[in-house]
Formats: C-alpha cells, sequence, structure tokens
C-alpha cells in the first residue's frame, strides 16, 4: 500500500506562505500546517492563517506560542516604529527593524522537530530571495545551511536515513509571479494578510514595506488586489 506523502508547511497566513501551501496540495502532499504566536504586532495574521487552514483542508493545522517580546529588537516584537513610505531603494540598502531575530530559525526548528513526529521528509516554507525585505533568513544559503544541519541533528536522518527536505518553491519568484501562481491554484488572497501595522479594524495601513511589495505584485501581475486597506492618511 502506498501511503500519501506528509509534508509541513509554515503558514503565516500571508500572501506567500497560502501559495506555498497551495503548492504543496498540488504536488499532492497531505499537508500539516504550522503557525506561530510569537508577539507580533500583527496578530490577525493567525486569524488568516487558521482560515486559510481549514479552507485548504489541512491534515492539522497548529498554533505554537513563542515568547519573542521576551528578546524585542524588532518592531514587530517591540514598541518600535514600522517604517512607511519607504521606495524599493530604501527597502534594499540594509535589513530592516522589522528583521526579527532568528525567526526563521527557531519557526524551522520547530517545523523540523514536527515533521520528525510525523515522519514526514518535507518542509515547506514561502521565503523568497527577489521581492522581499532584505532579511537574511530568507536566502538560499541560509535554506542550504539548515537543511544540512537538519540531516545532521535528526534520528530521522541519522538512524532511519530519512533525508530532509527544506522546500523553498517560492524563493526564486517575484512578487507578481507568485501572485499568478496561486490565482492558477485557486488561492483567495482576499484571505491572507500582509500588513506589519493594522488598524485595530485589521485593515492594511498600506505604508509599510510588507503592503507596498503587495500591492506593487498585484500590479505587476496585473490581478485585482483584494487587500482590505485603511484610507491614505494624507
Amino acid at each position: 500500500m502506498t501511503f500519501p506523502k506528509k509534508a509541513v508547511v509554515l503558514l503565516s497566513g500571508g500572501l506567500d506562505s497560502a501559495t506555498v501551501l497551495a503548492l504543496a496540495r498540488a504536488e499532492g502532499y497531505d499537508c500539516h500546517s504550522l503557525s506561530f504566536d510569537y508577539g507580533q504586532r500583527h496578530r490577525y495574521e493567525l486569524e488568516a492563517g487558521r482560515i486559510i487552514a481549514e479552507r485548504a483542508g489541512v491534515v492539522w493545522h497548529r498554533v505554537i506560542r513563542i515568547d519573542l517580546n521576551a528578546v524585542g529588537g524588532s518592531a514587530l516584537t517591540a514598541d518600535i516604529a514600522v517604517p512607511k513610505s519607504r521606495n524599493e531603494t530604501e527597502m534594499a540598502a540594509d535589513i530592516p527593524i522589522t528583521y526579527v531575530p532568528a525567526r526563521n530559525t527557531i519557526f524551522l526548528s520547530y517545523a523540523l522537530a514536527w515533521a520528525e513526529v510525523l515522519e514526514a521528509e518535507d518542509i515547506f516554507i514561502g521565503v523568497n530571495a527577489v521581492d522581499y525585505s532584505g532579511y537574511p533568513d530568507c536566502r538560499p544559503e541560509f535554506i542550504e545551511a539548515f537543511e544540512k544541519m537538519a540531516n545532521l541533528a535528526t534520528r530521522a536522518a541519522v538512524e532511519d536515513h530519512r533525508k530532509i527536505h527544506i522546500r523553498t518553491p517560492l524563493i526564486q519568484m517575484n512578487k507578481a509571479e507568485i501572485i499568478r501562481t496561486g490565482t492558477r491554484l485557486g488561492v483567495d488572497y482576499a484571505l491572507t494578510h500582509s500588513c506589519y501595522d493594522p488598524t485595530p479594524e485589521n485593515l492594511a495601513c498600506g505604508q509599510c514595506d510588507s503592503c507596498r511589495l503587495r500591492r506593487k505584485g498585484f500590479e505587476a501581475a496585473g490581478i485585482h488586489d483584494p487587500t482590505r486597506y485603511a484610507p491614505d492618511p494624507s
């Protein structure tokens, strides 16, 4: 008897992770989605992730709580202003204050542990090295290094000879290509949430780096942007 392939999919509730989940399902995986309540100011993404997972019919959607507020150092987890209205040159100039220290390393470590328990060999993550905000843990070099570590550090790899693969299908796509791919797979982007600094009504601010990259992606893709943006303060 042939059993379906299992995969752990990191699901933030954002545009990229929703697309990755759709790609994993299209490849025939039984998907187990994983989100993190890490003290982020945009916690509404957790509700978005829950709805996306439910609509996608994942086997199990799990939310893990981590207190990254205790670490601080990021505009997403500390009382630091989120940068607004930056152009692409400014976004690419340096690692922004919205970078959360070691976030993807922490998230992938939890995903690795769960994959080992599930006997899953594939972990999907929606990192992107083209249209992104300069985060060092979104680069191919980081993913390659983590995958190498995973296959040195787990019983699954060392004793059971099950190689762990960190799957990054979006890593060389721009936002427009990601949106076209997800649209083809039936992703409802109205359910997703990308804004770093939403209003109390969970409307996207439209001015943070994430909002600006998202809006640009829909425009370049020639696809209607279903995002609920707050009124322009100007």
